[in-house]
């Protein structure tokens, strides 16, 4: 952060501390977080790169099916739907969601999320935020909603450039489900809609231990790359088979369950599983990411 970010955060903190703990003066913090958060270049960074990932998937694939042959070889689905995305380009937001989902969105999630408390102790502005009539307890809430937030815009960003890239390379219409089955292109589009908040909210537990991994340093940088490692630690221990007795228990396991939203009828049982485990982990990591914070003594 320069010198005239840090001034200007100073100042923000400085005004949102002397506002009266009412709930106006609470939606002002989460305004105030917001605007900050989504100014910073690293913030824009991170979601046009996110938004440069259908467009990369999309042009790969008219290049490698201009000479009529099928996307992915005709080796199956590939990340999600990948062979169907030339008969429809709405198929590209299933695709670039399930190409983002392992790692570029939970990447994304832990540099904001790992930023979040960490940031504002290396900057020197978290005491200022801290002043009475602040709080601990409300700036954490605070810092956890607006990573939330983050996590449902960063998902509408790549399901969004999918949709506008799909419409301009391929053709649009009715869709084949899973199942066999046709349903409607406006059918199709809310549940294409429906997977994309299911993603977003298949990422509440990375924010919640990236907020808790942000309340144990005053390093940002050292909470985002923490974060991000613990991301991809677990992921490769999903991939183990030895360790299958665990792995329904990693907030990973159940993140493309998504897909069954594209069956006729809906299979809901591991999309159950899978928003029930990220509670359960951004109710873990949540409870002790407070009682880490509200006990921390704060020096920056």
């Amino acid at each position: 952060m320069s010198r005239a970010e840090a001034e200007a955060e100073l100042v923000r903190v400085q005004d949102t501390a002397i506002r009266k703990p009412s709930p106006l003066w609470t939606f002002g913090l989460f305004r105030s977080e917001l605007l900050t958060t989504f100014r910073r270049w690293r913030t824009i960074a991170l979601l046009a790169v996110l938004a440069a990932v259908p467009i990369l998937i999309g042009i790969a694939i008219k290049i490698e099916t201009r000479d009529g042959s099928t996307a992915g070889g005709g080796g199956g689905e590939g990340p999600a739907f990948i062979s169907q995305i030339t008969n429809n380009g709405l198929f590209l937001v299933f695709t670039a969601l399930a190409a983002t989902l392992p790692f570029f969105l939970p990447m994304a999630i832990g540099v904001i999320a790992g930023d979040a408390i960490a940031g504002e102790a290396n900057a020197g502005t978290l005491r200022y935020l801290l002043v009475a009539p602040a709080g601990r307890t409300r700036l954490l809430l605070t810092k956890y909603a607006t990573t939330m937030t983050f996590c449902l815009v960063a998902t509408l960003v790549v399901a969004l450039s999918a949709l506008a890239v799909g419409a301009l390379l391929f053709p649009l219409g009715e869709l084949t489900t899973i199942s066999g089955t046709r349903i409607s292109f406006t059918e199709g589009l809310g549940r294409a809609l429906l997977i994309a908040l299911v993603v977003a909210a298949s990422l509440i537990g990375v924010a919640a231990l990236g907020l808790f991994v942000s309340t144990l340093t005053n390093s940002g940088i050292a909470a985002m790359a923490t974060t991000v490692g613990l991301v991809i630690t677990i992921q490769i221990l999903d991939q183990i088979p030895q360790l299958h007795a665990l792995q329904p228990y990693f907030f990973s396991h159940y993140w493309l369950s998504f897909a069954d939203l594209m069956r006729d009828p809906v299979y809901w049982d591991d999309l159950v599983r899978n928003l029930g485990l990220q509670g359960l982990y951004a109710a873990v990591f949540g409870s002790a990411a407070w009682a880490r914070f509200t006990a921390k003594d704060i020096t920056a």
